[in-house]
């Protein structure tokens, strides 16, 4: 027994995976292509995209939002656990790879669900809030560009409805964020991050350490 998160080995990490995720063949599919590119490091794990899904059955989200899609996986994941009328909004900047994206999401049936912006989020997200969506989504993901992750916070936490939660991956930053001689803009800028998801009185916000760190924060009624 222990008071103190454990530590995951390779082991324990495949025991996990092996024993506890209910991976759809689509999504598997999916990720074993992205694990063979160069940037597959940006694919989020599956046992990632289990919680993902979780959260999402449990808010009953039918109004998502995700910045940074990459090749789909997390689209995909939260997509097949939206009930049949719940729609996504995914912001990304490459046809290149969200081509990857669309050919899965239509393979699972799920396409028509999944709305994908290919315009730099932050006007994606201005856009929105423009357009009076504010305080109107269930559910948000944000996995994209490091350097703007404040930035992404503070429209995803407008955009959200009270009740709404929100996701950020990498917020352990392979545990460089606890390491004070790492001083790059990247790691500062998840630094930034979780002071002010920490400070922030809007949100209850818990750090899971799960794949490379993932923030949930809800937001208050």
């Amino acid at each position: 027994m222990t008071n103190t998160t454990l530590a995951m080995n390779e082991r324990l990490q495949r025991y996990l995976v092996e024993n506890t995720v209910r991976e759809a063949a689509v999504l598997a599919r999916l990720r074993q292509l992205t694990a063979k590119m160069p940037q597959a490091s940006m694919q989020i794990a599956p046992e990632q995209g289990q919680l993902l899904q979780l959260l999402v059955r449990l808010i009953d989200a039918r109004r998502c939002l995700e910045v940074g899609t990459f090749t789909g996986y997390s689209a995909l994941a939260v997509a097949l656990a939206m009930p049949g009328d719940g729609r996504i909004v995914a912001c990304d900047v490459s046809a290149e790879w969200t081509a990857i994206a669309r050919r899965f999401w239509a393979e699972a049936g799920v396409d028509s669900r999944i709305d994908l912006r290919l315009a730099p989020a932050l006007a994606t997200l201005d856009g929105l809030l423009a357009d009076g969506h504010g305080s109107s989504f269930d559910f948000a993901f944000i996995d994209a560009d490091k350097t703007n992750y404040v930035a992404y916070y503070e429209r995803v936490v407008e955009l959200l409805r009270p009740g709404g939660l929100l996701a950020v991956d990498n917020v352990l930053w392979g545990g460089d964020v606890a390491d004070p001689t790492v001083q790059d803009t990247e790691t500062n800028a998840i630094r930034a991050l979780n002071d002010r998801a920490r400070d922030d009185a809007r949100v209850d916000i818990s750090l899971v350490p799960i794949g490379d760190g993932l923030l949930l924060a809800r937001k208050r009624g």
